[in-house]
């Protein structure tokens, strides 16, 4: 897959600057525009069509929920990464029902947005893998909808979307069943930090725990993946 067309929506010169920088140091992206208003970004998305959007919400002629609401009713297909210093619940909220799955709070250094953009990358380059199979079965269908479930948990704060891979990873190709012990011990982390991850893809639905008891004392959860 050729390198990804972005788009920044940003108002601000030089936090664009900075972002234009951070993305082109990415070897899978290219930025091709720059717009400093939600009605820019609106006319760049149909002039240019960007495979991506790095968008802020905080915008001086709308908001980018806005921007990204008349995009999506114009039919943009956009992936877009939420870019801004907005943190309230509400907006996340409203982002993630117009399809935002990637969401990064101002100011962040490079790595966090390259996470963001490797997640991107992976996203649409395995959408492309099905692009000329026609109609998908029932398992490719259930590997799509795990694969955006998996992003959407790696946005939680405390949560690494690499480690969480990691995890899946870890899981998929050991036992049946694991514990948080045994994950810590194959991926060199804290029993704490693996049992966070653990509940955090039990949480998003991703896996599901049992407890299991035979011992003296309290039973130890044990965990595995969906499907």
């Amino acid at each position: 897959m050729s390198r990804l067309r972005t788009l920044i929506v940003e108002d601000d010169f030089a936090v664009a600057h900075v972002t234009r920088g951070f993305v082109e140091r990415h070897p899978h992206f290219e930025v091709v525009g720059v717009a400093p208003t939600g009605a820019d970004a609106l006319r760049a998305l149909e002039e240019l069509e960007p495979d991506v959007m790095l968008l802020d919400v905080y915008l001086p002629d709308m908001s980018g929920i806005t921007v990204l609401r008349r995009a999506r009713a114009a039919g943009a297909h956009v992936e877009v990464v939420a870019v801004t210093a907005a943190r309230d619940l509400e907006t996340v909220r409203r982002a993630r029902a117009h399809g935002v799955h990637h969401y990064v709070v101002k100011p962040f250094p490079m790595r966090t947005l390259h996470e963001r953009l490797d997640d991107v990358w992976r996203v649409l380059a395995r959408d492309a893998e099905y692009t000329d199979t026609g109609e998908l079965d029932q398992a490719s269908v259930d590997a799509l909808m795990r694969r955006d479930a998996t992003a959407m948990a790696g946005q939680r704060k405390g949560v690494s979307p690499v480690t969480l891979r990691r995890v899946v990873q870890a899981m998929q190709e050991g036992q049946d069943q694991m514990s948080a012990s045994e994950l810590a011990e194959i991926l060199g982390m804290s029993r704490v930090s693996a049992r966070r991850y653990l509940e955090r893809l039990v949480e998003s639905g991703l896996a599901v725990s049992s407890p299991t008891y035979g011992g003296v004392g309290r039973p130890e959860l044990r965990y595995a993946l969906r499907g």
